[in-house]
């Protein structure tokens, strides 16, 4: 008995499992197995300028730093202070001549009510009246207009607290300063560049790709694995650009990269294999007989034999040239491999 176990599990081993020996042999179109490479940047690149002349009182980071909470430059705000410190001032006047003027108001009613009263007794001259109405009448619109300078000058002071404000650049929080264009101690004018930063928390990769490749990548996974100097990482496509180069015949596209932690900078070489249709065909080596070197497959339907030319060959197959007879998604019978 124990034999018998033995001779049958030989057995098993030896004969093909019936779902890969039944199994059709197809045709498929050729394919190539290819590497892109390209080199990383930053997502975003901006250049910091100036919004007011001034100064340069201080600068805040240097070259290669990350930005933080402080400005990236401070500009002399001496001036704007000044201007500040008088609309304060006059305000504070303001107010207190309001004040004034809303007391004598006050006063001018309570006066333009009596004597109402005495005129309507007979006791007070319709002049008198009139004088009184009119002085009251005087002193509310000057309250008013006094009320309107107030609403010009707090809106001057917003407009100059604003100004102000714009002496204190700042840059993107978490980005990297890649060049410094101006030092404390210069005169900066109104829109000048004073430096460029990037975003390098999140890189990409620009390529340039032919019509085939780029279909290649589109049937890969949304996010997909690559390489970042030997190291594995998982990337996407970030946008296609449809503008079609004439010169190179080529799309330019960009690639960002997911989760990545390693190191941020420009220059790290990214590559990414994909596979791309070929010339030829591709057939199973379990297809071909080759006796006395002269290659053929044969249908499976009609049992036509076909005579082969091979021009490549892969782990698992064979790339043959092209055949009227032979087109992909046609069935082909397992043979077995004859010297």
């Amino acid at each position: 008995m124990k034999n018998a176990a033995s001779l049958f599990m030989i057995f098993l081993f030896l004969c093909p499992h019936p779902s890969f020996a039944d199994q059709d042999i197809v045709i498929q179109w050729a394919k190539k197995r290819i590497t892109l490479t390209g080199y990383t940047r930053s997502k975003t690149t901006a250049t910091v300028s100036s919004e007011v002349s001034g100064k340069l009182i201080r600068v805040n980071y240097d070259v290669a730093q990350v930005i933080g909470e402080k400005p990236f430059f401070e500009i002399d705000s001496t001036f704007v202070n000044f201007q500040i410190e008088s609309t304060r001032h006059s305000l504070k006047k303001l107010k207190v001549a309001r004040q004034k003027m809303s007391s004598q108001a006050a006063y001018l009613k309570k006066e333009f009510s009596r004597i109402d009263q005495l005129h309507k007794g007979d006791r007070a001259t319709e002049v008198r009246r009139d004088a009184a109405e009119e002085e009251l009448k005087q002193a509310r619109f000057e309250t008013k207009s006094l009320d309107i300078e107030k609403a010009v000058l707090d809106t001057t002071l917003k407009e100059l607290q604003e100004r102000k404000g714009r002496h204190h650049i700042y840059a993107s929080k978490g980005w990297i300063v890649v060049k410094k264009r101006v030092e404390a101690g210069e005169i900066v004018a109104q829109s000048m560049p004073l430096a460029e930063v990037g975003d390098y928390g999140n890189l990409v990769v620009p390529l340039a790709v032919s019509g085939d490749e780029l279909s290649a990548i589109r049937r890969l996974p949304e996010e997909f694995d690559a390489q970042l100097e030997g190291e594995p990482v998982k990337a996407s496509i970030n946008w296609v650009n449809p503008e079609f180069n004439e010169q190179t015949r080529k799309l330019s596209i960009e690639v960002a990269l997911a989760g990545y932690e390693g190191e941020k900078r420009g220059g790290l070489r990214f590559s990414m294999p994909i596979e791309i249709k070929t010339e030829g065909l591709f057939v199973p080596k379990a297809a071909v007989t080759n006796r006395y070197d002269n290659p053929r497959v044969t249908l499976k339907e009609t049992g036509k034999t076909i005579n082969v030319m091979v021009l490549g060959e892969t782990d698992d197959g064979l790339i043959i040239a092209e055949d009227a007879g032979l087109a992909p998604g046609v069935a082909l019978k397992r043979m077995k491999n004859e010297g």
